[in-house]
């Protein structure tokens, strides 16, 4: 099936369907989830989230928040939300493809979601190592998942993942790394 879909940058006027389309895939449990406390803490970066678009509604929303934990800096990809009549059309994938390569162009070294390693894997996301990194809720730490576009961004995470904007920077061990 051929579906005539848009794909664009999000913008403040695509928020109230993307809230409503996220209620409608994840529900009210999404309010207790892990990444969802993440996001509480500041805005995500618009500049990095895109829409898919049929006759005029959002059908498909990607985000990407700004996160920290210890060294480590970049984003986190998510929700990835797909309207039920969309889904397995591959535009769930075309907007992750979107947002990891807006990501790689404006310099983020890493980007982490909390995800399914066999939808994620074919997109560059490899397991965090269990334990390097945890969540401010329970998580199931091998759904931790991570594409760097810096040779060892990933492993620069440790510690609990927050949003950046509350994440205090860690000094360099020494100036040699600064």
């Amino acid at each position: 099936m051929t579906v005539d879909v848009t794909y664009l940058p999000e913008c403040s006027e695509h928020d109230p369907e993307i809230e409503h389309l996220n209620e409608e895939a994840f529900g009210p449990g999404r309010f207790a989830r892990a990444a969802y406390k993440i996001r509480e803490g500041g805005p995500h970066d618009r500049s990095r989230s895109f829409v898919a678009i049929h006759r005029g509604a959002v059908i498909a929303s990607v985000r990407m928040t700004p996160i920290a934990a210890g060294k480590g800096r970049g984003l986190l990809l998510g929700p990835l939300a797909v309207r039920p009549a969309f889904k397995n059309l591959g535009i769930g994938r075309r907007l992750v493809a979107m947002a990891l390569e807006a990501a790689e162009k404006s310099g983020v070294p890493a980007v982490l979601l909390v995800g399914d390693e066999p939808y994620y894997g074919p997109l560059g996301f490899k397991r965090v190592p269990r334990g390097q990194v945890s969540m401010p809720r329970p998580v199931d730490l091998d759904r931790i998942l991570a594409v760097e576009f810096a040779p060892g961004a990933a492993a620069r995470f440790t510690g609990e993942i927050g949003h950046a904007d509350l994440v205090p920077a860690e000094k360099p061990e020494s100036l040699a790394e600064a």
